[in-house]
């Protein structure tokens, strides 16, 4: 009979927990309008918030302290966006140049595949119509999301740094709120959690751009070395597309090595510019990123994928660019929960999480080890 209540109990809980999942899922998808421009506020508040604590221990208050460090944060982003619609500019005076070589490059592929499979080029080409229209069929149905996803972004840009200046702002505030929610819970916990958060945010996307500066400079180095012309743009713009995770790279090269079919007198040039990049990637994921974001930040890369995934479907190409961090806020939320710490270590790196959990047992057996000495040292002086 008892087990058959438990059984009822544990069905009922996870019922209401997985009822709760799709509804906070479904508000997120119905609201991502609202949602989509706070998440990204929070990030630029995390972001600055170092430099408005800078400027409000010099003596400046708090509203201007927040507003000078928006401001020097938009004016940064506004230069980089300025500095590379000027190198697109510049491009775009070749473009005519650019287009013609590339028509003369196709017609050269295409006689020289008929050539060597014995096929002729109208057989050549009616398959190749039909791969493209199934190809632009599922290519536009993603690019119809994307789009939308991110026109809603542009269109609430101005809401950003808006929402960023209130979460400075009002800090306290919204601490003090936390603090009263979880009133049950020792306020050192909470607040413990809370600055987990923002340590855990603040130092994925310092790493992230540290990890950008760095891939940025060995991309213009190699295209510098092979004698691209706009290396450093390219260079730059590709290590920007990393805000796309695993994949910004190698979608990054593609620029670069249309180009370099287009302006070199080789397509070895194009073949150069992809391997480098790929050197890159392979340098970038097995040893840039663990070491300075995987040091401070543990995410499963399983997860970390199915997070992306994820977050496109919910969110389009923001979900792209919100999701590792929101994971790592998770992963912080999880592992602060007793009922929920296994899903925290599910999130974490194998490897981090393991050494963890050897710290613990370590420092519990050490504990032991000392309430056992002075037990034996009261027992012998009882005796004595």
């Amino acid at each position: 009979m008892n087990k058959n209540i438990q059984l009822n109990k544990l069905s009922l809980n996870l019922a209401t927990s997985l009822l709760a999942i799709i509804l906070i899922v479904f508000i997120l998808y119905i609201t991502q309008t609202v949602v989509v421009p706070i998440l990204f506020s929070v990030i630029v508040a995390v972001m600055v918030f170092p430099l408005a604590k800078i400027l409000e221990r010099i003596g400046f208050n708090r509203t201007f302290s927040t507003i000078i460090s928006l401001i020097l944060a938009s004016a940064f982003f506004s230069g980089l966006s300025y500095v590379i619609v000027l190198q697109v500019v510049e491009i775009a005076k070749d473009a005519a140049m650019i287009v013609t070589k590339l028509e003369v490059l196709y017609k050269e592929s295409l006689n020289w595949v008929t050539k060597t499979f014995n096929i002729s080029q109208s057989e050549l080409l009616d398959n190749a119509l039909v791969e493209l229209k199934e190809a632009f069929s599922t290519i536009s149905k993603y690019a119809m999301t994307f789009f939308q996803s991110f026109g809603s972004v542009l269109t609430s840009f101005i809401l950003i740094p808006i929402f960023a200046f209130f979460f400075l702002y009002y800090r306290d505030f919204f601490k003090s709120f936390f603090l009263k929610v979880f009133k049950s819970t020792p306020r050192e916990k909470v607040e413990d959690t809370l600055n987990k958060m923002y340590e855990a945010l603040q130092n994925y996307m310092v790493g992230q751009l540290t990890v950008m500066f760095i891939v940025a400079i060995l991309n213009t180095i190699g295209l510098y070395i092979l004698g691209i012309d706009h290396a450093w743009f390219f260079g730059v713009l590709a290590s920007l597309l990393m805000i796309l995770p695993y994949v910004g790279i190698a979608i990054g090269s593609i620029f670069p090595a249309i180009f370099a079919l287009a302006t070199m007198d080789s397509p070895y040039y194009a073949l150069g510019v992809v391997g480098w990049f790929q050197v890159v990637q392979f340098l970038e994921g097995n040893f840039i990123t663990p070491n300075i974001v995987g040091s401070k930040v543990s995410l499963n890369p399983m997860v970390s994928m199915l997070a992306i995934i994820l977050g496109g479907m919910l969110f389009g190409f923001a979900g792209f660019i919100l999701a590792l961090p929101l994971a790592a806020l998770l992963k912080v939320i999880f592992d602060s929960i007793p009922q929920l710490e296994a899903f925290g270590y599910l999130l974490g790196d194998p490897e981090i999480e393991n050494k963890k959990m050897e710290e613990v047992e370590n420092k519990n057996n050490l504990e032991e080890e000392e309430e056992s000495s002075e037990l034996i040292n009261s027992d012998d002086s009882t005796t004595n």
